[in-house]
């Protein structure tokens, strides 16, 4: 975990989706709960991002052009810098093969879209430090 400013305010969410719909409605929902929502739209976009931007947690989605959504998260977990922040793999489809090679990569959870509001809320709890 990182040391956090105490509250949801300070938590800085990435999304990685080559969908505007879906970058949209994750940012939106997250912003009415506080977090700072940052968005990109494949993984070579992101990799930048995360090196300037820092952010506390990553949504990124699986199916996506250029890099998809496996090799971004082995290449964040391959990196010694950025290997502690939370990945949660975004997808469609809800097979157990999904599943398992999200974990091989390093994916801290999964979650099939469509997500809810509360889904994504409580993995950002779940993997940093704003838990109360």
């Amino acid at each position: 975990m990182t040391e956090n400013e105490k509250g949801s305010s300070a938590v800085k969410v990435l999304i990685i989706d080559d969908s505007k719909t879906i970058r949209r409605t994750a940012e939106s929902l997250l912003q009415k709960e506080g977090f700072e929502v940052i968005t990109a739209t494949d993984g070579f976009e992101a990799l930048s991002m995360i090196v300037d931007q820092r952010p506390d947690v990553i949504f990124v989605d699986i199916m996506m052009p250029r890099l998809d959504g496996y090799q971004t998260c082995a290449l964040i977990k391959r990196n010694e810098e950025f290997r502690e922040i939370p990945v949660i793999m975004l997808s469609s489809k809800d097979g157990l093969f999904d599943r398992a090679k999200g974990r091989v990569v390093g994916s801290e959870q999964y979650l099939t879209k469509p997500f809810t509001k509360d889904e994504l809320v409580s993995a950002i709890h779940k993997h940093t430090a704003t838990a109360e």
